[in-house]
């Protein structure tokens, strides 16, 4: 047994740092009100709050899909609120995104989905398996088999189940060889047991390749059990940046905390500590 927030060590330089990040869509809202973050690498770190809390905004301004109304986004050294179109290019390139809905183009094989994901590094498009080099075709069976679906691999990818399709999904952005994943409510439509599969696959994606992940999430037990640090949002606002390991789930849920007093949920502190010891097997 081992509890993922004392699993990795990330390095000191930070990928991701934000600095007073505000974000004011036309007659909506403040989605964003002076957010400052920074992100080490290899870090695995958890986004929570209320839906229109403001993490999905957030996630959309570290590759350039969002531009803020002040304040300042640098991810791997680019500064992405200033940067060029065809900056932009390259830093989307680096920068890997898993979706809720898994994208995946149904009448073709999980093979070639996830094959897909070379295309931003090949100069010509490619049509069917064969298309592709015998070293892409092998790096795609290996990120299959790293999502534990290397035997679905000529299967169409819309006769699979919901986590597995994710799973495809996450196996196609990892063939894009980013530095970077971001994952937008990733098990919002899954199961329990599909949810924590999908979870597992993104701990052991920080652990063996350092990568950084951020991952926004609804599910306070899936943040405690897989996360190194949580981030907790509220209209906006951040209310809570801590590790794992200096976490109950008391904390956390506060997060979900109305502004009214007395509303919003709150849960028992010691069964928070029993499900992290018991959250991911060696």
């Amino acid at each position: 047994m081992r509890n993922p927030a004392h699993a990795v060590r990330p390095a000191a330089d930070p990928i991701v740092r934000i600095d007073g990040l505000s974000k004011q869509f036309p007659n909506g809202p403040l989605a964003l009100d002076q957010v400052s973050l920074a992100v080490p690498r290899g870090q695995l770190l958890c986004l929570i709050g209320l839906s229109g809390s403001g993490k999905s905004t957030l996630l959309r301004h570290l590759n350039g899909l969002h531009r803020p109304t002040s304040g300042d986004v640098e991810v791997m050294g680019v500064d992405v609120v200033r940067a060029k179109r065809s900056q932009l290019r390259e830093l989307r390139r680096e920068v890997g995104f898993v979706f809720q809905q898994f994208g995946l183009v149904g009448r073709l094989s999980c093979l070639e989905n996830v094959l897909s994901g070379a295309l931003g590094r090949l100069r010509a498009p490619r049509f069917g398996v064969l298309s592709y080099s015998t070293a892409l075709r092998r790096q795609a069976l290996e990120h299959l088999d790293r999502v534990g679906l290397a035997d679905r691999a000529f299967q169409r990818s819309d006769t699979l189940s919901g986590g597995q399709m994710q799973r495809v999904a996450i196996a196609r952005t990892l063939m894009q060889e980013p530095t970077l994943l971001l994952a937008d409510e990733p098990v919002a439509s899954l199961d329990p047991e599909s949810s924590a599969q999908v979870m597992d696959v993104l701990f052991r994606i920080v652990v063996e390749e350092q990568l950084t992940v951020i991952c926004t999430l609804h599910q306070v037990e899936l943040a405690l059990g897989w996360a190194n640090r949580i981030v907790g949002l509220r209209d906006g606002h951040l209310v809570l940046d801590q590790p794992v390991a200096e976490l109950d789930e008391r904390e956390v849920m506060d997060v979900y905390r109305r502004v009214e007093p007395g509303a919003g949920p709150a849960a028992s502190p010691d069964r928070a500590g029993e499900r992290r010891a018991t959250r991911i097997r060696s």
